[in-house]
């Protein structure tokens, strides 16, 4: 199997996905990263967790419909290749 574009392309499109799954109450929230945890005060520069969870929550909010959209055209190009 080569290396290829279409291979980089569906392991990002599997890794966004996996982080879009991610549910906040039930996974996140148990382990600390909630969106209401690690906020900090005004003027401060928010740390890797408060950005990390920002990013998880704008993927979470992008990738809703789009998303599901994409992974059907990977799945189907997938299905007809193989």
């Amino acid at each position: 199997m080569a290396f290829t574009l279409y291979s980089l392309l569906q392991a990002s499109l599997l890794i966004v996905n996996a982080v879009a799954v991610l549910h906040e109450e039930r996974f996140l929230r148990h382990v600390g990263w909630g969106s209401d945890q690690g906020i900090g005060g005004f003027g401060e520069e928010p740390g890797i967790k408060a950005q990390l969870t920002n990013l998880i929550g704008s993927i979470r909010t992008v990738m809703r419909g789009k998303g599901t959209i994409f992974t059907i055209i990977i799945m189907i190009t997938m299905l007809t290749i193989a």
